[in-house]
């Protein structure tokens, strides 16, 4: 079973890995071989320098071999956004609205509050809005950020995986209170869930 807080962070953590990797592996490669190089045609060797005029071979594997990476990079990566995008039929949708310097959220049945609780293992959907300036709703352990845009509704989806306490941020400087716009998510099971929904 999957410790990670939402079906989405090991998505975003793979292909953010495997983007590190290749920079790593790369980066090893063509400081290994300049080394050699340094090493191995060092003039005091008494190598006389050779111009190579043309390679075909060479630079089709040039092109090839960082095209494919470069592919494999952006499917990983789009694959990983489309499950992001992706909004089930069964989604729980709550309002959310970005004030300088709070968040408000709405629920079906007209509660408000400014922490947001959502139920685990359920997809939920954060339909957003600002009633002022921009700003950025980032729920770091969830890997997923969605600007809260004045005068335009975006969305945002996150299936919850863990029961527990998540920090949620402003990602987009919004004035001087900006830093201090945190609240919470709090995943609850179902049956805690629904008795937080429906008490006065």
């Amino acid at each position: 079973m999957s410790s990670a807080p939402s079906l989405h962070t090991e998505t975003v953590d793979f292909v953010m890995l495997y983007i590190v990797s290749i920079a790593v592996i790369l980066l090893l490669g063509v400081t290994i071989t300049m080394i050699y190089f340094v090493i191995k045609y060092n003039r005091n060797k008494g190598h006389k320098p050779v111009d190579v005029h043309g390679n075909i071979w060479l630079e089709i594997t040039w092109v090839i071999i960082p095209t494919i990476i470069a592919l494999s990079m952006f499917y990983f990566g789009y694959t990983g956004f489309k499950k992001i995008r992706y909004i089930p039929k069964d989604a729980f949708v709550i309002k959310v609205t970005a004030k300088m310097w709070q968040w408000e959220f709405k629920y079906p049945n007209n509660k408000v509050t400014d922490t947001l609780y959502v139920p685990v293992n359920k997809p939920i959907k954060l339909e957003m809005t600002s009633s002022d300036v921009n700003h950025s709703f980032y729920i770091p352990a969830f890997r997923i950020k969605e600007d809260a845009i004045y005068g335009r509704t975006t969305y945002l989806a996150f299936t919850p995986s863990k029961i527990g306490d998540y920090d949620v941020a402003c990602a987009e400087y919004c004035g001087l209170g900006h830093s201090m716009m945190y609240t919470k998510v709090k995943v609850l099971s179902k049956e805690d869930f629904d008795f937080w929904l429906n008490k006065n």
